[in-house]
């Protein structure tokens, strides 16, 4: 099941909720205020892992020094 990510629309709280895909337009509770006025927020995909599972670049061998 994917995690979706919500902001509620009384309180302003941004959070994620595992949702079936069928489910991912029913609102869930904000988890702050109990409000039922919430709406699925957008927000840029994770993309993880490669071809041996893990994430690219993560094994400490950076060069990047921070310049821009």
């Amino acid at each position: 099941m994917p995690v979706y990510e919500y902001q509620c629309r009384s309180c302003g709280r941004r959070f994620e909720a595992l949702r079936r895909m069928s489910e991912r337009t029913q609102a869930p509770r904000c988890p702050k205020c109990g409000a039922e006025e919430t709406e699925l927020a957008f927000s840029a995909p994770a993309f993880l892992g490669g071809s041996s599972g893990g994430s690219s670049g993560s094994c400490g061998t950076s060069t990047w020094t921070g310049g821009g």
